[in-house]
């Protein structure tokens, strides 16, 4: 049996319920518990010789649930995962190896600044579409199948927003 591909299906899975939930308290929940479960996914992948590249993106997530756990105001949040993108997007840069890490690099640049941006706006629903479409691409270029499936969904929930949000 593959442990890692258990992991990642039962993180992608707490997450897509976390998205489906209304209760907000559940939500964070059910995201913090996936985040962790995707956090071990690419931590074992990493480990067992795959790119590094996937877990510094749940690095990112990490710090991101974190601050919406702790429930950090904007003007707080904002800094810190600002700063923790552009920390991890050199960390990325320097460890270039081709055409894939500039891929993976905008990826999570576009979701560093969908998740610094105010919530409920149009333009951090767009970072976050096309943010997640990017990270997609590079994840098939990965061939990391779970990776491709959560953000091809959070690329179509964002879309969702992005029309709904166009149309007010």
């Amino acid at each position: 049996m593959d442990y890692r591909l258990l992991i990642g299906v039962l993180g992608s899975a707490l997450l897509v319920a976390g998205v489906a939930n209304t209760d907000q308290r559940a939500k964070n929940i059910l995201f913090a518990i996936g985040n962790a479960y995707m956090f071990l996914y690419a931590l074992v992948g990493y480990l067992t010789g795959g790119p590094i590249f996937f877990l510094i993106l749940q690095i990112f997530i990490a710090l991101s649930t974190l601050c919406m756990l702790l429930r950090v105001p904007d003007t707080y949040d904002t800094p810190i995962l600002a700063v923790g993108g552009i920390a991890l997007v050199g960390w990325s840069l320097s460890l270039f190896q081709d055409y894939t890490t500039a891929i993976f690099v905008v990826g999570l640049a576009l979701l560093g600044i969908g998740f610094a941006m105010e919530s409920g706006t149009l333009k951090r629903e767009m970072a976050l579409m096309i943010g997640s479409m990017v990270i997609a691409v590079f994840s098939f270029l990965m061939r990391d199948w779970v990776f491709v499936g959560l953000n091809v969904l959070f690329a179509a929930l964002a879309l969702i927003n992005v029309r709904q949000l166009a149309h007010r």
